[in-house]
């Protein structure tokens, strides 16, 4: 299986992962070099910014949440050294506003964890005409409540007292807003 993967990989293999879960790093490291990628993992914005900088991947995974920040400043540095890199990031804290500036910046798509190996090298390896599949089930409104937070946040540049004035929202009320995982 890695020798048909590895035709359509491409002649650079090189794999980055971007994860603070040490565990699920390590999972999908070992699933994607059976894959046939050539994989260097990270647990930091900047362990990540430095690998990125460093040697470029032609392939990249990076978790949007991570400990000491935002994993879409990894995906710029990528960016920044490698036009041609596919990236996709990567969240258990999904919403159409960080999904929108994880693509605006440069990332190929975006998946909500739980997703396997399967899931992220069919996305890494996948052709730009592809379009998913419609949803089964509608967002709930506080579904829609919680993307539209997302989206202002974002565009104020993740200030939250900014965002927070322009929802008129009291900024606590706001923070434990965003500190949650997304409603179903």
């Amino acid at each position: 299986m890695a020798e048909t993967l590895g035709a359509e990989i491409g002649p650079d293999k090189s794999l980055l992962l971007v994860d603070d879960d040490e565990a699920f790093v390590k999972r999908l490291a070992r699933a994607m070099e059976k894959r046939g990628f050539e994989v260097r993992t990270a647990e930091s914005v900047a362990a990540g910014k430095a690998l990125a900088q460093a040697s470029p991947p032609a392939y990249a995974v990076v978790d949007l949440r991570l400990l000491d920040g935002n994993g879409l400043d990894v995906v710029e540095a990528i960016r920044a050294r490698r036009e041609d890199s596919r990236i996709i990031v990567l969240t258990g804290y999904g919403a159409i506003a960080t999904a929108v500036a994880a693509v605006k910046i440069g990332a190929l798509d975006y998946l909500s964890k739980p997703a396997d190996a399967n899931d992220v090298t069919a996305a890494l390896l996948a052709g730009g005409d592809a379009l998913p599949p419609p949803p089964e089930n509608p967002m709930s409104a506080d579904r829609v409540r919680w993307e539209h937070i997302q989206r202002v946040y974002e565009m104020c540049d993740r200030n939250v007292s900014e965002t927070a004035r322009r929802l008129n929202m009291h900024r606590r009320t706001l923070q434990r807003i965003l500190a949650k995982r997304s409603p179903r």
